[in-house]
């Protein structure tokens, strides 16, 4: 697993997996339903993309994101009713 603070290490790293499984940008793009332009940006460390598109990206590359050290939140209620607690 990778620590990554900066959006040029997310970008690198993004990279790194892209070209492990023999993507290319564009083939990338169409898999997670973004532009081309976009995975560019992304693998530069373009800090201001959009947040839901950088998800949808490293879906398709088949990862996730996990949040460690910071404080544990109560789990949602199973209906999805967050009542702000």
């Amino acid at each position: 697993m990778s620590s990554i603070r900066t959006t040029k290490q997310l970008g690198d790293a993004l990279r790194a997996a892209r070209k492990q499984l023999g993507l290319t940008q564009p083939q990338l793009a169409l898999a997670a339903g973004v532009g081309v332009r976009f995975i560019v940006d992304l693998e530069a460390g373009k800090p201001t993309l959009r947040l839901e598109n950088v998800l949808r990206v490293i879906d398709a590359l088949g990862g996730e994101i996990q949040l460690m050290g910071l404080p544990l939140i109560p789990a949602a209620d199973p209906v999805g009713n967050d009542h702000g607690t």
